[in-house]
C-alpha cells in the first residue's frame, strides 16, 4: 500500500511539474525554439533517469555485485541529487549536439521545486519503505514511521527548505534582474548544500572519508557552480523595482 501511495505521488509530481512548466513558459516566454526545447527536455529526462539510478546504486556499495540480479536491485534505488546532476549533464550534452548556447534551466526551477515538494510528501507517507527517513531523535517533532522509533522527519525538513528556496528566489528576483541561468544555479547550490547537510542525520553508509555518495556528488555539483558562492554579484544584472509572478 505504501509503495502504491509513493508511486501515485511520484506520478503526480511529474504531471503537476510539467503543467507548471508549460504555464510558466507561456507567461514568461522562451528564447529557445520549440523543437530544440523538446530535445532539451528529452535530454534532461534521460540524464535524470540514469543519474538518479546510478547514484542511488552507489548509496549502498555493499549491495553492489557483478551479477544481474544484484545490479538490478541496486539500480532500482533512486535519488533526487543524482536526477538533478544527471539531468544537468543530459541537458548540456543535448545543447551541444543541437547547437544551443542559451541558458535553458531557469524555466525548470519552480516546476522542479513544486514537483519535488509533491514527491517528498509521497516519500513521507511511504514511511520506512522509502529509505528517505532520518535517524533517531529525542526532539519533540520526531516521527514514528511504524517501528516504534522517533526519527528526524527529513522529508518535512526538505519540504520546508524547498519552500524557503522558492521564496528566496522570488525575493531576489523582485529586487534584482538576474543573468540567464542564474536562477537555476542558485537553486542547485542551495539545494545541494542542504542535501549535503541533511545526510548527516540519515542512516546512510559512508563511502569515502566518512561521506556518503550523495554528499560527494552534492559537493561536486556545488564546485561546478563555484561562482554562485564565490562571486554572487556576477549573477546580477541590475536592481529593479518591478515584480515577477511565480505563483
Amino acid at each position: 500500500m505504501h509503495q502504491l501511495i509513493h508511486l501515485l505521488f511520484e506520478v503526480a509530481a511529474f504531471i503537476v511539474g510539467y503543467w507548471y512548466y508549460n504555464r510558466s513558459r507561456g507567461k514568461q516566454g522562451d528564447t529557445i525554439p520549440d523543437e530544440k526545447r523538446v530535445w532539451i527536455i528529452i535530454g534532461a529526462a534521460a540524464g535524470a533517469l540514469i543519474g538518479s539510478r546510478v547514484l542511488g546504486a552507489l548509496e549502498d556499495p555493499s549491495k553492489l555485485a557483478w551479477d544481474l540480479k544484484a545490479l538490478f536491485i541496486a539500480l532500482n534505488n533512486r535519488t533526487i541529487v543524482g536526477g538533478l546532476l544527471g539531468g544537468l549533464i543530459g541537458v548540456e550534452v543535448t545543447k551541444l549536439l543541437n547547437g544551443v548556447k542559451q541558458r535553458s534551466g531557469d524555466l525548470f526551477v519552480f516546476p522542479i521545486i513544486l514537483g519535488m515538494i509533491i514527491g517528498r510528501i509521497g516519500c513521507l507517507l511511504a514511511g520506512l519503505e522509502d529509505n528517505t527517513y532520518g535517524i533517531e531523535t529525542d526532539l519533540p517533532w520526531g516521527i514514528d514511521l511504524g517501528d516504534g522509533i522517533d526519527r528526524h522527519p527529513t522529508n518535512l525538513y526538505e519540504i520546508v527548505w524547498l519552500g524557503i528556496i522558492w521564496l528566496a528566489l522570488i525575493g531576489i528576483e523582485r529586487r534584482w534582474k538576474l543573468k540567464p541561468g542564474a536562477r537555476f544555479q542558485i537553486f542547485m547550490v542551495l539545494y545541494l548544500e542542504f542535501r549535503f547537510a541533511i545526510e548527516f542525520i540519515k542512516p546512510a553508509e559512508p563511502v569515502f572519508f566518512g561521506l556518503t555518495a550523495i554528499q560527494i556528488a552534492a559537493e561536486l555539483g556545488v564546485i561546478y557552480y563555484w561562482k554562485v558562492w564565490t562571486e554572487p554579484k556576477s549573477l546580477l544584472l541590475q536592481p529593479r523595482m518591478d515584480t515577477d509572478e511565480h505563483g
